[in-house]
């Protein structure tokens, strides 16, 4: 069975915003056993709308299109799946009163235009589940079933988890349980994975029985995606388990931070917790990345002690204790190290100092950057060069510190 992904809004094609839907949606699609061959993304234009479903819908049994749900008058894609299928639009009274009970739990009043979203091509079937104001719509044309949602990511998301990957499997005849698992690594290129892994892929590729795929997701890493078909969920689960051990054989498990949706701050947190351990950071060029990310992890209090975003050179000194001379400098990390842990009362610390561009400082280049763990009272030191513009730098930096923060946890607990 093959779904085709169509992304609706001129804002895409600018650049103004990123299409993160449509992968999203093809890898949800690949994890239900789906094919998807084609991505398409097109303006909010009701004539080359209506042409892009039609090739759509002609090649593909499933078509997902995603935006164009909205109350205003750019949002057209209701006219272009009822222009497609030959119909005219209803005004479905029942989605008039669950969209104003919305805004009514809400405390606000239902502008009028948002009416229009309670509009339904005749013979279209309304999603049951809409987060949102935007009610999705299932549209046959033909022999292929199209599905509309919204462009807001959670909201279509919601939808697809929650009821069209179901109907998508019962309308497809699909048979059996088919499983993902997603090992999450950081510190190897996707071709160094690939000629690790090159014996585990020979003998998939061979038996047939579970894929790998690579995902490049750039400062999160590269993902390395396992997944089974079977007939019970028991046993997708063990094939998924020997793969996974297999994998990690292969590649060295430090390097695999996670699984699935487990991120690296969720990672270094879980480890300071078995441990028994207090955590804070001091930050220069990352103005509190570090501290954003491991704060907005969920019970990240019970270890997160706080952080010092220093990022002038006098406030470095005056709070960390940083001696005279460069910021940027081992010296520097390695004081800023040491007094978040004294400062916040913490059993282990990172500090970051470095210069994230566009101009040079203390003598180094852009992209210079000072790296620092501190790990019962014992500091190692790292200086790194970034070949990024600054916010990849920085970005990059943030994940990194992590990252070293968690192989020195590691070999503190299997010592």
């Amino acid at each position: 069975m093959r779904c085709e992904v169509v992304a609706v809004g001129t804002e895409l094609l600018l650049g103004q915003v990123v299409d993160t839907n449509s992968s999203w949606i093809g890898e949800h699609l690949a994890g239900l056993g789906i094919d998807s061959y084609y991505q398409t993304k097109v303006g909010d234009n009701l004539d080359r709308i209506c042409a892009v479903l039609r090739a759509a819908v002609a090649r593909n049994d499933f078509v997902v299109v995603c935006g164009g749900l909205g109350p205003t008058p750019d949002d057209i894609t209701r006219e272009a799946l009822a222009a497609v299928m030959g119909v005219g639009l209803r005004r479905d009274l029942e989605l008039v009163e669950s969209i104003s009970a919305k805004f009514w739990r809400r405390g606000r009043s239902m502008p009028a235009n948002n009416l229009q979203q309670a509009d339904v091509p005749d013979g279209a079937e309304v999603i049951p589940v809409f987060p949102g104001t935007a009610p999705g719509l299932v549209c046959p044309i033909g022999a292929t079933v199209v599905y509309a949602v919204p462009g807001v990511p959670w909201e279509m998301q919601t939808m697809m988890t929650e009821w069209i990957a179901e109907d998508m499997r019962r309308r497809a005849g699909v048979s059996g349980v088919i499983q993902s698992r997603t090992l999450r690594t950081w510190g190897e290129s996707e071709g160094g994975l690939a000629e690790r892994l090159g014996g585990v892929i020979d003998r998939l590729d061979a038996s047939g029985t579970v894929t790998l795929a690579f995902l490049a997701s750039g400062m999160e890493g590269l993902k390395v995606r396992l997944t089974a078909k079977a007939d019970t969920a028991a046993e997708a689960a063990a094939m998924l388990a020997a793969e996974e051990a297999a994998v990690r054989a292969a590649i060295d498990d430090h390097l695999v931070f996670g699984t699935d949706e487990e991120t690296m701050e969720t990672a270094v947190l879980g480890l300071c917790r078995r441990a028994g351990l207090t955590l804070a950071t001091a930050e220069s060029l990352t103005g509190g990345m570090i501290a954003t990310r491991l704060s907005a992890v969920p019970g990240a209090s019970d270890v997160f002690r706080g952080s010092l975003v220093t990022y002038a050179a006098e406030t470095k000194r005056n709070l960390l204790g940083v001696p005279a001379g460069p910021v940027v400098s081992e010296a520097a990390v390695r004081a800023m190290a040491a007094g978040a842990c004294e400062q916040l009362g913490a059993d282990c610390s990172v500090a970051v100092t470095g210069v994230a561009g566009p101009a040079s400082a203390d003598g180094e280049e852009p992209g210079t950057v000072w790296m620092a763990t501190s790990v019962d009272g014992e500091i190692v030191a790292r200086r790194h060069h970034f070949p990024f513009d600054r916010e990849r730098t920085r970005q990059f930096t943030t994940i990194g510190i992590l990252n070293e923060l968690r192989l020195r946890l590691l070999s503190r607990a299997a010592s």
